[in-house]
């Protein structure tokens, strides 16, 4: 279990000052970070190094036959994906379905390929004349040659959106691979991106006539495809539709048991245990609940920020590295999930920017990728007061974070429809660089692999081939995915509104995280960095000022943020 990290020629002193194992020149493991780091790997002249995990195997194998080139049964994952890429090309990594990034050494070039949605995640950056990249941005923090300091444009970004929406990160120097891309590194310093799959909205109702039937195919193939061989699997169940559907496809295709595990934050709370457990027992699973208490949260959540490469304002990690805690300590090694009904189908999330839309021409109204920061309720009109005089100026010519979302709402590129539009930010922006990230890092530090079927390549373009009408109908959220289910779960859990995680996240600030977010975000490492003002940070904490109701949310993110960047030592 670790994540790897290479460097462009000559790159042997530059890994070992990196604190990189060395697997073959310019190749290397780094110890001691949870990840599934495989190699090296050898084809077509190319070496290899990857985290790589293929769901299409035969089609691979046969699509390399078919070119004149066959492979044994029995071939790596990663060396499988770099025999496409040698012999196909981009063509050949489009064909692959699965969670992978892969760093190729090509002569003096390096190229890496990161999967089509974002599953796992790679780092690079240029300093003393060459190349590194890396599966662990804490690699690239320790490479002396770079000697990054915090990115203040990233902070922003991050405050808006509770993650970071692009290529940024909070290092400054240190980009991120995009999903869908393949990324030339040349010796001379110059890059090449290549796209090699990106969504597209291909609307042709007379061509799939069936499009509910078709979508319910698709769903359990991108199922099957993602069950572990000849043992259990565990499905993370909320009690929400996406969780339950993928719960029972599970349960009716997998030769082996299921178990189910869901969240509790006490009795006293809102919760969906209803809901799961009427799954549960409908798909005769075997049933966990996981009661999480706020002095849990408080003992983890320093732990849980360092295991991540970028901060996440959820305040779900510590449960969900909880839930990857009792998966791992059943003997599981694969573990399901429902993400991705939202970003690709249409929940919830997208109503507020589709009532703005029909105001307009208002005289409030303002353009569409900022009422999408807007829509995010975070910390972005909070700026202005919570940053320190010299962090606003130091940010007065950075780019804006509008920039993130602006390709897909207002971009000479962007799809028709105003809902295809907005999920299609939703899967580039949050899917790629929040869900699907979050899963990989809180499952890998546990041994598992968390898979995410509604993330499925051919689950998105059936779903951006789907009218926007089959989706939003009338007031019903996700209808083609309710209806393509329905027979497989029972009434009131298809039918039911979203209502979401409740997490109490106010209870846990004012009570067992009060002190602790006292000292971290008014103590001397804080004051010294210089980015937030102590005053309105002690506002916050006293729940003054105007933030209700989203108070908890708003401190959180500052939180979170503190104790990422003391995990990183910034």
């Amino acid at each position: 279990m670790a994540r790897f990290c290479v460097c462009a020629a000559p790159g042997a002193a530059h890994l070992t000052a990196m604190g990189v194992t060395p697997l073959a020149p310019g190749l290397g493991l780094v110890p001691g970070e949870p990840g599934h780091a495989d190699g090296p790997f050898e084809a077509g002249g190319l070496r290899a190094v990857g985290e790589v995990t293929l769901h299409n195997r035969p089609e691979l194998r046969a699509a390399l036959a078919a070119d004149g080139a066959p492979t044994a049964p029995d071939v790596p994952d990663g060396e499988l994906l770099l025999r496409c890429w040698s012999r196909l090309g981009a063509r050949g990594v489009a064909l692959a379905e699965g969670m992978f990034a892969l760093a190729v050494l090509d002569g003096d070039d390096v190229v890496l390929i990161r999967d089509h949605v974002g599953a796992r995640t790679l780092f690079y950056a240029r300093a003393a004349g060459t190349w590194a990249a890396a599966t662990s941005l804490r690699a690239l923090r320790r490479w002396p040659a770079l000697g990054t300091r915090v990115n203040l444009s990233a902070v922003r970004s991050f405050l808006t959106f509770a993650y970071l929406p692009g290529d940024e990160t909070l290092l400054e120097g240190v980009r991120e691979v995009l999903p869908g891309r393949v990324l030339r590194l040349a010796a001379d310093g110059s890059t090449t991106e290549t796209v090699f799959w990106e969504p597209r909205e291909r609307i042709d109702a007379a061509a799939d006539s069936a499009p509910v039937l078709t979508l319910r195919t698709l769903l359990e193939e991108a199922t099957a495809r993602r069950l572990p061989e000849a043992e259990a699997v565990a499905v993370l169940l909320s009690g929400g539709v996406d969780s339950s559907l993928v719960t029972a496809l599970a349960a009716k295709l997998h030769g082996h048991p299921v178990h189910t595990y869901s969240i509790s934050f006490g009795d006293e709370l809102p919760n969906e245990l209803g809901y799961s457990g009427l799954v549960a027992a409908h798909c005769q699973t075997r049933h966990r609940v996981l009661t999480v208490s706020g002095t849990a949260v408080a003992a983890r959540l320093a732990e849980t920020a360092g295991l991540l490469d970028s901060p996440v304002g959820d305040p779900l990690t510590v449960p969900n590295l909880l839930l990857a805690e009792a998966v791992a300590g059943d003997g599981l090694s694969v573990v399901l999930n429902g993400e991705g009904g939202d970003p690709v189908f249409g929940g919830p999330k997208n109503l507020p920017m589709l009532v703005q839309e029909m105001h307009a021409r208002a005289p409030w109204s303002e353009d569409r990728a900022t009422a999408y920061l807007r829509s995010y309720r975070k910390c972005w009109t909070d700026l202005p007061d919570l940053l320190t005089a010299d962090a606003l100026t130091a940010l007065e010519t950075a780019p804006p974070p509008q920039r993130f979302v602006e390709p897909y709402l207002t971009g000479p590129d962007r799809m028709p429809h105003l809902l295809n539009q907005l999920l299609h930010c939703n899967l580039r922006t949050k899917g790629a660089h929040h869900i699907l990230t979050k899963v990989e890092r809180l499952t890998a530090s546990q041994g598992l692999q968390g898979r995410a079927p509604l993330f499925d390549r051919r689950v998105i373009d059936h779903a951006f081939a789907v009218p926007p009408t089959l989706k939003l109908r009338g007031t019903a959220e996700k209808w083609v995915l309710k209806e393509a289910v329905r027979d497989l779960l029972p009434e009131t859990v298809v039918d039911r509104p979203k209502s979401g995680m409740r997490v109490p996240v106010q209870q846990w600030l004012s009570g067992p995280l009060r002190e602790l977010g006292t000292d971290l975000l008014l103590g001397r490492e804080a004051r010294e960095r210089g980015l937030f003002r102590a005053d309105t940070v002690r506002t916050w904490l006293r729940g003054e000022g105007t933030l209700l109701p989203r108070q908890g949310g708003k401190l959180w993110l500052v939180l979170t943020l503190e104790l990422w960047l003391r995990a990183y030592d910034l």
